[in-house]
């Protein structure tokens, strides 16, 4: 069904009943034209509410409208190199982390839902991988949780990981579009930045609340990712935008859906909004908008922050877009392990080295850390104590420990037995941890005090995972053995991504993930 047989001020129902969605729900996105078709240039004005009626409904413009406009305005060109360099190195740690988790049960599972309900529909997206075709939200959907499985994803403020729902709505519009590298790359980093903007100051208030951080706001960069790169126009990413506030979600008791269910959900929003399905205004900051139902209140008061304050400016959330990217705080969860505790193994890994430290020369170790690092997922409903309790494998006493016995932690487990696995264990239970309203996130000051009455320290800055492309492909290339491509492919892949403004077509990342087998892996799964 094209856009243009849509009447202006279509009803709920009736949109529904024309486009196919009524009977099949999420899973018939099948049947709206695919995105290649909807993505005409000279795009008119979507047909639910006229532009010029919209723009007069506020005086001052909604931040639906702020981040619409700007998205709609941006351009490659406009992108400094250092975002440029960290949408590839995010591309990359994307595509890496997929590869791992479509071997992983979670992952194949995932996989093997889109095929037995999706599989061979017109119009649709890539799985990556097994090469099969489903719908655009369930390519989405699929892409996302075997990049959640295989581990190796990114991290903003502890608490929500933008690229498992970006990247795949990013590539799957990629792919239908047969959008270049440069428009892809200019869509991520829309999608990042709106929704870190989005997130930044509300992560733990909303965590406080039962909702999960990482897919309630991920729902927003994926799809205002998806948008920009098929080109829509300002009021259809405000729309986009306000569609996602009914379509966002993730709860804490639960954890049984998280990225992967946004990212689906993402498309949906978009291919809604494509239609001139209205969003609302200011279905964000509105009195009944999306910060009251998810903080509690449309007036920036906080449960629960970073640093201790109780508010924060809802201005502040869309100031100086373009020109301040916090996109750049994203950093690189390269260890598959809870992202506040990478740096711990780093840091304390460092300290020894640059003083000849020796496990055997240690007494104890002390960890100053940020204070939410100690009660995850929230204070509210911690699952998990750092600083008081015995101290437990997997916990950040025990990656403190692994740091000054090993001096580093592997990318791909080994499978072998450990014999310094005791010295861990025993070392973990003389670790310390502090919890401080008055450290940065991933920043612990780690304080080793050795058999001879000497102490050594060494303060984090919160940025050991923050690095170009450059240092993310000398890193990530340790998983080759565990891929199931070849070393060569993966290199193609890593080439890919650092040449990836020149590509015509960005969606041959996906391409090159497609295992040399895909048929018989598609027959396994499909059988399992």
């Amino acid at each position: 069904m094209l856009a243009e047989e849509i009447k202006p001020q279509l009803g709920r129902r009736t949109f529904l009943r024309k486009s196919g969605l009524a009977a099949g729900g999420v899973a018939s996105l099948a049947a709206l034209a695919p995105f290649s078709s909807l993505a005409q240039d000279g795009q008119g004005t979507p047909r639910g509410i006229p532009q010029d009626n919209r723009q007069a409904a506020t005086a001052t413009p909604s931040l639906s409208r702020r981040f619409a406009r700007w998205v709609f305005g941006l351009r490659y060109e406009d992108l400094p190199p250092a975002v440029v360099d960290r949408a590839k190195g995010v591309t990359l740690q994307a595509v890496t982390s997929a590869l791992l988790g479509s071997q992983l049960p979670a992952g194949q599972e995932a996989v093997r839902l889109m095929l037995e309900e999706e599989a061979g529909v017109r119009g649709g997206a890539t799985v990556m991988v097994n090469g099969a075709k489903v719908t655009k939200g369930g390519a989405a959907f699929a892409n996302s949780e075997m990049m959640l499985a295989g581990g190796k994803y990114d991290t903003f403020r502890m608490l929500t990981h933008p690229g498992t729902s970006i990247v795949p709505s990013a590539l799957v519009a990629a792919e239908v579009q047969g959008a270049s590298g440069k428009e892809f790359i200019t869509g991520l980093a829309a999608g990042y930045e709106v929704m870190e903007r989005m997130a930044a100051d509300f992560i733990p208030t909303v965590m406080a609340r039962g909702f999960h951080a990482g897919p309630v706001f991920g729902i927003f960069g994926a799809a205002v990712a998806a948008a920009k790169i098929m080109h829509f126009t300002e009021n259809q990413i405000t729309d986009t935008i306000g569609l996602c506030v009914n379509l966002a979600g993730g709860n804490l008791e639960s954890a049984a859906l998280r990225e992967g269910a946004a990212a689906r959900n993402a498309m949906l929003a978009v291919l809604l909004a494509k239609q001139g399905h209205p969003g609302g205004e200011t279905a964000l900051e509105g009195k009944a908008g999306f910060y009251h139902a998810y903080a509690g209140n449309n007036r920036g008061r906080l449960t629960y922050s970073f640093v201790g304050d109780t508010q924060t400016s809802m201005a502040k959330i869309a100031a100086s877009l373009g020109k301040e990217w916090i996109f750049l705080e994203t950093l690189y969860r390269i260890y598959s392990i809870s992202g506040y505790n990478i740096a711990h193994i780093d840091v304390t890994a460092k300290l020894c080295e640059e003083h000849n430290i020796r496990y055997e020369d240690v007494d104890r170790v002390e960890a100053v850390v940020n204070w939410l690092e100690t009660q995850y997922p929230s204070p509210a409903f911690p699952t998990r104590r750092e600083d008081i309790g015995e101290a437990q494998p997997g916990s950040t006493r025990y990656y403190s420990a692994y740091g000054v016995v090993k001096r580093g932690f592997p990318l791909l487990a080994s499978g072998t037995p450990d014999s310094d696995l005791v010295k861990v264990l025993q070392l973990m239970q003389r670790v310390t941890i502090i919890p401080s309203h008055n450290m940065p996130l991933f920043a612990p000051r780690i304080t080793i005090f050795t058999k001879d009455g000497k102490s050594y320290t060494k303060q984090a800055t919160g940025r050991e995972f923050i690095w170009d492309f450059s240092e993310e492909a000398r890193r990530i290339r340790e998983v080759i053995p565990g891929l199931p491509i070849s070393g060569a492919r993966f290199e193609e892949i890593i080439a890919t991504c650092l040449g990836l403004e020149q590509q015509e077509q960005a969606d041959r990342l996906i391409q090159l993930t497609v295992k040399e087998n895909a048929s018989a892996a598609l027959g396994h799964l499909a059988g399992a």
